[in-house]
């Protein structure tokens, strides 16, 4: 025999405080970042709400790539995501970066052919990882700079999109070295032009200084 339904009246309903500002913040969550499969990506968002972790969600909602007609696939917001929650690590295991990709909806054979592109093993240095992204979402060198710093950058967006000359340098030399048709010589020329611009910025490289630089540098 079924259980009677048992009746609350609504001075027996306590509905908590926090509930309401959650689901606010959860609700906006979702709509910015639209992900592909919202179960999934729900459970990734409260794990890391629960446990104080950053949390898998894009600063705003994103056009779709010009170039790109698919539904799934990386982004560049997404991209920033996965640095916000990997990169305070510096080398992560390859089964915490599947792990994290899965939690964004992203297609694993993606990350499998990033992967390909260099020798890794269990471990990933995620700056590296950053780098091959980039190079994924551009379709040359120079373009692939230009989504590292808007990444990396802690200006505003549409702002000079700084970095340090730094990590433009090691991110640069490695995309260079992955491409392998690029002689070091003509990456060191135009490192050092770079380094020029940056030592009268205070160290740091804007995207005007190379966002115009001649196809043969591309």
């Amino acid at each position: 025999m079924p259980l009677p339904e048992t009746i609350f009246c609504a001075q027996q309903i306590k509905i908590p405080p926090e509930l309401p500002d959650i689901l606010k913040q959860f609700t906006k969550a979702a709509i910015r970042t639209q992900p592909q499969d919202l179960l999934q990506w729900a459970a990734a968002y409260f794990s890391a709400l629960s446990k104080g972790e950053p949390l898998p969600v894009k600063e705003r909602i994103e056009m779709p790539l010009a170039r790109n007609n698919r539904d799934a696939g990386l982004t560049p917001g997404l991209l920033k995501v996965l640095h916000k929650q990997l990169s305070p690590k510096g080398v992560v295991s390859v089964a915490e970066l599947k792990e994290k990709w899965k939690h964004l909806c992203l297609p694993e054979e993606q990350l499998k052919a990033i992967l390909q592109l260099d020798d890794f093993g269990e471990e990933v240095e995620w700056m590296k990882l950053l780098a091959l992204g980039c190079s994924v979402l551009g379709e040359s060198l120079l373009s692939s700079m230009k989504h590292a710093c808007e990444i990396l950058t802690r200006d505003p967006e549409g702002g000079a999109a700084r970095i340090p000359f730094e990590t433009f340098s090691f991110l640069y030399s490695y995309l260079a070295s992955i491409d392998g048709e690029i002689p070091e010589e003509k990456t060191e020329a135009f490192l050092h032009k770079i380094k020029e611009a940056a030592d009268q910025q205070s160290g740091m490289v804007l995207l005007r200084n190379f966002a115009t630089q001649p196809s043969t540098l591309l």
